[in-house]
């Protein structure tokens, strides 16, 4: 048998990337190669549709159902809804299917209405207008129909509408300037270059006449890399082929800015698009609280499961004598009685699950679900956390993690625009040991109260001014800026006296801010003309240097270089960069001198081409200050018990006086370092032993619950740790022994106040995180920043959270939350979260308890049944328990709950930490909940017995029947669940009392006409009369009244005495608030009285 072709299918559809075509070929304007140039085939590529929702109009209903039921809950209450459709049970379907129902339908809504929300924003995104390019006329259509080879025209300010190749523009160069700060948070000008055969094209004709094709690399997310050709066809000579890099390609989601317009080709477009690829889902984050619930659930269900067993079990104990197994009063048939046994008892089995399932709460899912998203809300609402420079308020991205705000334990930050203004400002300059101080600039703005040029140390004489000048002229002419003359560009930065706005556009805004300062010093850079730089000297008078070549700045070099001719024919080579690139260069000067001046400042240093120059000069450039209120943060922070990491990618100078500044590291803070000049010196594995020994010194006045290190009788450690010294962590050792390393690490963090992590890659960032969230304490972690850099450590820890800052707004997209400022994240931590920890926390054990309180008389009513599975409780109330009785009074607890109130919260960062640690829903408060709901459970239910067993008759003679018991039962459980949620609420409001009192007032109203009315609907009329005729009882009230109170005062004595003997730190500080409040009350009322006495 011949297998080729099954070979050829497999080989095609199956195998892996060595098959995978890894290149594309792009028709310019779909035009075909000229004849014999190349085999024309034509390929099939996406539209430019972008898609970020989950539900389309056809799939909804399946999806959502599919999803919802891989709930556990979910899952269980359908089976038990099919099960009583299947068997006999004692219950109607509509107890189970309608609570089911309901949570389905208000969680497909919710999920439902984020989902429009997402395609209503890609309706927007995919409806904007583009110009293109066809038959020589421009044209205009939504951007989602544009196709690969499509030629397209961008304005200025316009959002590139797919990925292009960059073919022309207004501009005479062939250049336009870019920013990115959507794609990868830099909000800095980029310079992008047409190709080098078609930047000549300024018109639609003649963009229209050009023949070519593109080769270039399937779609990759890389932001950075890109590799192609294109291929340009003349008439009669062979094709023009020119390379293609990442400098010729446009990304879609950047904008054009100060550029007329310019003409591209598409290549990537829709979900091909970098933008898209880049486009990171985030995983599904799980808060602390929602894995107790789960936690929870499993053992309520393992309680359903025994306790159905049990009634099984009894049943057919019970059912042992003949008389009991066959009353004279129902008899069963002859198919009955030949049943298998086994089968029986597995019906019946089944049948007291379907009875007990209400222990279950699958109505605590949808109140969850509805608590986080409208809480999420006071987030957005909160007027404090809203920035009136930058019109910026708080956003929400996610509600679910809102209650994880109150159980951070960790704290790691990024420096640069998170912790420190992200502005740029001249500080100094430093030549020959002559230190100049001009007026201050920062960002085009000059401060007031700044005067003339100060000269710190004495005069340098006619050869130092000489140096001096040239000094000026390095700075004036070693970068890449562009100039314009307009009031209205983009970012303006004007010169500061020039009479005319003189705008400096630059990829690097340490560019703008040098130039800019030197400017004050009486050199102002004017223009790039015709490859000639053009400056203004002290003199006013115009010098001009011919540009011969720029070798750009990067990461590797860390430093950039201009080579230029002056008129005099001298060329020059200017070079600046990083202290650590330039200095071991410097050929001679006063080095010594410099380097103590230059800390966190960059270095420039010059040298005309051929003959050494002993000029060393270096130019104080400090990148940022401390933002507002930054310290105080950091402070509070600590106090709350939170240790707080600084990750940044700056130097460590630089990064520990920030930390110092910022009250990160204290005057009593011992640091140590585990770094690569310190691991140079000793091998890693002694400098971790000493670093261990030296903290574990102190670990007995260091606990690890001890984090904030405030206090100043004990030694309080600092550690400073680079990205060399962590990689050497991190790596794998030859035996196989790495996580010796990672483990002493730990413990040497896990006994220091404070982290300072510096030199640190992006994806060192997101290692940091992930070593600590897993490691064995599984701490909560809260990752902030404000960069593209930031996104990866957002991603990885428990909580992200974007600042919405000057670089971009991809971490605040990425973050779950967005702030303004980096002061705000003190109130979403110790008001918010705390609140929304409190929250919740109650929501859950007081659903798992007023359910216990539900199902457990039912459970002991089996043994007064002879287990016939009969129900306690009429079906309407079996339905609507959950749903309307007591749903809404805990859901507004939950959303409206102060148990102190905000600015005692603000005032006291210390209340955080009587939560920490999921202190709320541990295994010991989880069992008193329990425990409470089965004492309340046999006081409702014994309580109703004896009564019933001493007056079953009513006035007239009749005797109270089992539904007059169970509603009895039922109505004591309604008050009591209620008024127990009544007592633990400290903040009231109308709304509060309306809820509260409404929802007594309706279940009153409800069973009254429940059983006040004979519905046709209903093939039985059971509860006629049942509830008025209770209520026409003396001895029933006496014993609803009673039954509530005896129910209520074990909770109440618990409370009490705790109160007194073991008080909480959040408890000292209600009954000192409560006696304020009564010392102040009264006062009034004495001054009041006094007023009216003496009146």
């Amino acid at each position: 048998m011949d297998c080729s072709l099954v070979r050829t299918l497999v080989q095609r559809y199956c195998a892996g990337e060595e098959n995978w075509v890894d290149s594309r070929t792009i028709y310019v304007g779909h035009r075909e190669p000229p004849p014999g140039a190349e085999a024309y085939i034509p390929q099939r590529y996406p539209d430019n549709r972008i898609v970020s929702s989950k539900y389309t109009f056809w799939n909804f209903i399946p999806k959502n159902l599919f999803e919802q039921f891989r709930r556990i809950a979910n899952f269980y209450f359908l089976i038990i809804f099919l099960v009583q459709l299947i068997i006999d049970t004692p219950t109607s379907p509509v107890t189970s299917g309608l609570p089911l129902f309901f949570v389905i339908t208000v969680t497909a809504i919710k999920q439902g209405y984020e989902d429009w929300l997402r395609h209503k924003a890609d309706n927007a995104m995919n409806q904007c207008p583009v110009h293109f390019i066809q038959h020589g006329k421009l044209v205009r259509k939504q951007s989602r129909k544009l196709r690969v080879g499509d030629i397209v025209m961008v304005k200025e300010d316009e959002t590139f509408p797919c990925d292009l190749i960059f073919l022309s523009s207004s501009r005479g160069d062939g250049t336009c300037h870019v920013t990115t700060a959507s794609l990868d948070g830099e909000s800095s000008h980029k310079t992008h270059y047409a190709v080098q055969d078609t930047k000549g094209f300024h018109t639609e004709e003649d963009i229209d006449g050009l023949h070519a094709t593109i080769e270039c690399e399937q779609p990759q997310p890389d932001l950075y890399k890109f590799v192609g050709r294109i291929n340009v066809y003349n008439d009669q000579n062979d094709p023009v082929v020119r390379p293609l890099g990442s400098e010729n390609l446009l990304l879609r989601g950047a904008t054009l800015k100060n550029t007329e317009k310019i003409f591209g080709v598409a290549i990537y477009t829709g979900m091909e698009t970098k933008m898209a690829l880049n486009y990171q889902s985030k995983s599904q984050k799980r808060s602390a609280v929602e894995k107790s619930m789960n936690v929870f659930l499993i053992v309520y269900l393992c309680i359903l499961i025994s306790k159905a067993l049990i009634n099984t079990v009894l049943k057919y104990v019970w059912q042992s004598e003949p008389f009991r197994d066959e009353p004279w009063y129902n008899q069963k048939t002859e198919s009955e009685r030949q049943r298998n046994l086994f089968l029986r008892a597995f019906t019946d089995f089944l049948a007291f699950m379907v009875l007990f399932n209400y222990i279950i709460p699958v109505s605590m899912y949808v109140t969850v679900e509805m608590q986080k998203f409208l809480g999420s809300y006071f987030i957005t609402w909160d007027e404090e956390m809203f920035d009136e420079e930058m019109g910026e308020g708080p956003l929400v991205n996610t509600s679910d993690l809102n209650e994880e705000l109150g159980q951070v334990e960790y704290v790691f930050t990024d420096k640069t625009g998170t912790l420190t203004e992200n502005n740029m400002e001249f500080k100094e300059c430093c030549i020959e040991g002559h230190v100049y101080v001009p007026h201050v600039v920062c960002n085009g703005q000059v401060l007031p109260s700044a005067s003339g040029i100060d000269m710190i140390d004495s005069s340098p004489g006619v050869s130092g001014r000489e140096r001096e000048e040239l000094f000026f002229r390095a700075i004036c002419l070693c970068h890449t800026i562009q100039v314009k003359d307009d009031d209205d560009v983009d970012g303006p930065r004007k010169s500061p006296d020039s009479g005319k706005s003189c705008v400096y556009i630059s990829s690097s805004p340490d560019e703008v801010a040098l130039v800019e300062g030197v400017q004050r010093l009486g050199f102002t850079y004017l223009r790039l003309k015709d490859n000639y730089m053009e400056i203004l000297n002290r003199d006013n008078d115009i010098e001009r240097f011919e540009l011969l070549e720029i070798l750009s700045f990067d990461s590797v070099r860390r430093r950039m270089s201009v080579i230029v001719r002056s008129t005099t024919g001298e060329i020059y080579l200017f070079c600046k960069g990083a202290d650590s690139s330039i200095f071991p260069r410097v050929i001679e000067g006063k080095v010594d001198q410099i380097r103590s001046r230059v800390e966190r400042n960059a270095v420039v240093r010059c040298r005309a081409e051929g003959t050494s120059v002993t000029l060393t000069v270096s130019s104080g450039r400090k990148d940022s200050w401390l933002q507002e209120k930054a310290a105080d943060t950091i402070e509070a922070l600590q106090k709350a018990g939170i240790k707080v990491w600084v990750l940044t990618g700056d130097k460590m100078e630089t990064a520990a006086a920030t930390c110092y500044a910022c009250k990160l590291f204290r005057r009593n803070t011992q640091l140590l370092e585990l770094t690569t000049k310190k691991i140079e010196e000793q091998s890693l594995h002694d400098v971790l032993f000493e670093l261990s020994k030296t903290v574990l010194r102190y670990s007995g006045s260091l606990t690890r619950d001890n984090l904030s290190g405030l206090s100043t009788d004990m030694q309080d450690y600092g550690l400073i740790i680079d990205g060399a010294a962590l990689s050497l962590i991190m790596k794998p050792r030859e035996d196989g022994s790495s996580s010796n390393y990672r483990e002493l690490f730990l413990e040497i963090c896990r006994n220091c106040s404070a982290v300072l992590c510096c030199r640190m890659a992006p994806l060192q960032k997101a290692q940091i995180v992930k070593l600590i969230k897993l490691s064995k304490e599984h701490p909560i972690t809260l990752a902030i920043g404000d960069g593209a850099n930031d996104v990866s450590m957002i991603l990885e820890a428990h909580v992200g959270i974007g600042v919405i800052g000057k670089e971009g707004r991809q971490a605040a997209r990425n973050s779950d939350y967005a702030i303004p400022k980096f002061k705000h994240l003190k109130k979403m931590l110790l008001v918010h979260g705390h609140f929304y920890y409190i929250r919740i926390s109650e929501l859950v054990q007081y659903f798992f308890y007023k359910n216990v309180c539900f199902i457990f008389p039912q459970f002991l009513y089996q043994f007064f049944c002879g287990f016939s599975q009969q129900t306690l409780y009429d079906t309407a109330y079996l339905t609507l328990y959950n749903i309307s009785f007591t749903s809404l009074p805990i859901l507004l607890y939950s959303l409206m709950e102060q148990h102190v109130s905000i600015d005692t919260l603000k005032r006291d960062p210390s209340l955080y930490r009587d939560i920490a640690k999921n202190a709320l829903l541990r295994w010991r408060v989880f069992i008193y909940w329990t425990f409470l709901g089965v004492f309340d459970a046999l006081v409702f239910f014994f309580g109703a017995y004896f009564m019933f067993e001493n007056t079953t008759v009513t006035s007239n003679g009749q005797i109270f029947g089992n539904w007059t018991f169970g509603t009895l039962v039922f109505t004591v459980m309604v008050f009591t669940v209620t008024l127990k949620l009544a007592l633990d609420t400290h903040y009231w409001t109308w709304i509060n009392h309306f809820v509260i009192w409404g929802s007594l007032l309706f279940y009153i109203v409800f069973s009254l006409l429940w059983g006040g009315i004979i519905w046709p609907f209903l093939n039985y009329q059971r509860m006629y009369y049942v509830f008025i005729k209770m209520l026409s009882n003396g001895p029933a009230w006496l014993t609803i009244i009673l039954l509530i109170t005896v129910s209520l005062l074990p909770d109440v004595l618990k409370k009490v005495l705790c109160r007194q003997l073991w008080p909480s730190a959040t408890e000292r500080v209600q009954t000192k608030n409560q006696c304020l409040s009564v010392e102040q009350s009264t006062i009034f009322m004495l001054s009041q009285t006094s007023s009216s006495l003496s009146f």
